[in-house]
């Protein structure tokens, strides 16, 4: 006979994947971020130490 099925624990498993989804993307979004604010400043640095 199979064992029945636990609901609660399939609903923890799934919100748990979908928070770990969630996360990645936050961080992914916020890497993007970075590199993006890193790129403006080393571009305006140099002009700002020249004037």
């Amino acid at each position: 006979m199979p064992k029945p099925i636990n609901y609660s624990q399939e609903r923890r498993d799934r919100d748990r994947a979908k928070a770990m989804k969630k996360a990645d993307k936050l961080a992914a979004k916020a890497e993007a971020r970075e590199r993006g604010k890193s790129a403006d400043e080393a571009e305006t640095a140099p002009e700002a130490e020249t004037e």
